[in-house]
């Protein structure tokens, strides 16, 4: 029948079969056996350290990725952490993953060789950025606890913005607005600085809020994933942002530029919306648990209170008993009050009767004609030592013009010189002078002392001096009747008075009642 039936197989038909399990395995082997021992050199990349200690990472170049494994007994002899965008030298053996069909490095050693090409731009960037203090902790603005707008600059399509904003919406629902941006690629850098520059230049009282607090989010990825968010216009954009600004990029162990920049980093952007908003369940239980410990507080404060007001009062006496002792007290004052204002009077009563007979004009006459005629004789006397102290001055100074003269004379005897003689002279002249002044003032301040003691003085203040026709002082009213003419002298001049003698004196009139001054109170007798 296969003559009459000519065959449609090809020729390649007596190839053998094989199955994909086959097939994958044949090429493990000839791999293994091609590559069982390999060195690679090259960056790391996405290292992932697995729960069973296992390592899981990329080894990468500029051009090739290559999935690198290391067991987890291998792991424990490294002389090193594992980081992302470091450069090593891994040795091992090439193989393949026949479940994904993609060949692997199975390493078993693995030493650094250096910083990668990524991580050393990355250093020089970092560098020369903190000099310009853009990471200075003193430009981080504090950020607002309760805020009315968030904004999000990141991808509208991807998981993190549903991730922020369910945790808002939990935690404290506010009014959030995404600006899309991409978050990889080589716009990136671009647009997510453009949403952060966008957001400042809104204003207050616009058609657009203006956020209180920014957040700038992306997934976790690798360093080549995360490089926008190393860009220099970003991390300028961020250290300018006059709104604070809180970076989530990737997951807690990456870490960009703009972290360094933000007044706030995140490990998360969930944990960014944490950050961003409290929880309101917990402000009212914290305003709640406040409210009762403030009224337990007044409460026990009120309670408290009154008891020591009720000890207290308890303590203080009755308000009778406080007047009571007083009360005797005025009581007795006002007794020893009246006696005393009784004996006040009789005392006051006792002196008048005792003053009282010493008060008549001819005791105060007498007193006037004692007090003139110690007046007299003290002038007397001042006049006669004054005279003799005027007397004895003009002798010492007649004894000392005449020692000055003979002073002089024995100096111009002795003395040859012309020049010196004349000295001697104005010497003497200047020493007489100086005695006469000295003498002259206190010639004069005798002088003025006799006048003040002087009876003169005395006429001055109203009293007069009576003398008979022949200058003798009338002492007494006899005298004045006995003298036919008398001089009655006065401050400002004598007067000539005559007496009657053909007649009885006249009896001395009877003194007047004084009248006290209008105003004055009067006495109590």
């Amino acid at each position: 029948m296969s003559d009459f039936f000519p065959s449609d197989r090809p020729a390649s038909a007596n190839l053998p079969e094989l199955s994909v399990s086959e097939l994958a395995g044949s090429i493990k082997r000839t791999i293994e056996t091609t590559y069982d021992r390999v060195r690679v050199r090259g960056e790391l990349g996405r290292v992932t350290i697995a729960k069973s200690g296992h390592m899981y990472a990329d080894l990468k170049d500029d051009k090739a990725v290559i999935n690198t494994i290391m067991w987890k007994g291998s792991v424990s002899r490294l002389p090193f952490r594992p980081e992302e965008g470091l450069e090593v030298v891994a040795e091992g053996k090439l193989s393949t993953y026949p479940g994904r069909s993609n060949y692997q490095l199975i390493a078993d050693t693995m030493n650094p060789a250096g910083a990668g090409a990524l991580m050393a731009l990355l250093e020089e960037r970092k560098k020369k950025l903190a000099a310009e203090g853009l990471f200075e902790s003193s430009r981080k603005q504090p950020l607002p606890y309760f805020p009315k707008v968030i904004g999000v600059v990141t991808s509208p399509t991807g998981a993190v913005i549903r991730d922020i904003l369910h945790r808002i919406s939990d935690r404290f629902p506010v009014h959030v607005l995404v600006w899309p941006a991409l978050v990889q690629g080589d716009r990136a850098a671009q647009q997510i600085t453009a949403g952060i520059k966008g957001f400042n230049a809104l204003t207050p009282d616009g058609p657009v809020p203006r956020p209180d607090v920014i957040i700038v989010a992306r997934g976790g990825g690798s360093i080549e994933d995360l490089w926008p968010f190393n860009e220099e216009i970003v991390v300028r954009a961020a250290a300018a942002s006059q709104i604070p600004l809180i970076s989530a990029v990737g997951h807690e162990t990456d870490t960009t530029l703009i972290d360094y920049a933000s007044d706030r980093r995140a490990p998360t952007p969930t944990g960014a919306a944490e950050i961003a908003v409290p929880v309101r369940s917990e402000l009212v239980q914290t305003v709640t648990a406040y409210g009762e410990r403030l009224m337990r507080g007044l409460t026990q404060t009120s309670r408290r209170s009154e008891r020591e007001l009720t000890a207290v009062a308890a303590r203080l006496p009755r308000p009778t008993a406080l007047l009571e002792s007083r009360q005797q007290r005025f009581d007795y004052a006002e007794g020893r009050l009246t006696q005393s204002l009784q004996a006040a009077l009789l005392k006051k009563r006792s002196m008048f009767d005792q003053t009282g007979p010493r008060l008549r004009p001819k005791t105060l006459e007498t007193s006037l004609r004692v007090l003139d005629d110690r007046v007299s004789q003290a002038s007397r006397r001042l006049t006669a030592g004054l005279t003799r102290q005027a007397a004895l001055g003009e002798s010492r100074l007649a004894t000392v013009s005449k020692r000055l003269s003979l002073r002089g004379d024995a100096l111009l005897r002795e003395t040859k010189d012309t020049g010196e003689v004349q000295q001697a002279a104005d010497r003497m002249a200047r020493a007489f002078d100086r005695q006469a002044s000295r003498l002259e003032d206190r010639l004069s301040r005798a002088g003025n002392m006799l006048e003040a003691l002087s009876y003169q003085a005395t006429l001055k203040r109203g009293y007069a001096v009576v003398k008979t026709a022949d200058g003798q002082l009338v002492r007494d009213a006899a005298s004045a009747r006995a003298a036919q003419r008398m001089t009655v002298q006065f401050a400002d001049g004598d007067v000539d008075v005559t007496t009657q003698t053909d007649s009885a004196p006249p009896a001395s009139p009877k003194p007047k009642k004084a009248v006290p001054p209008k105003g004055a109170q009067g006495s109590l007798f």
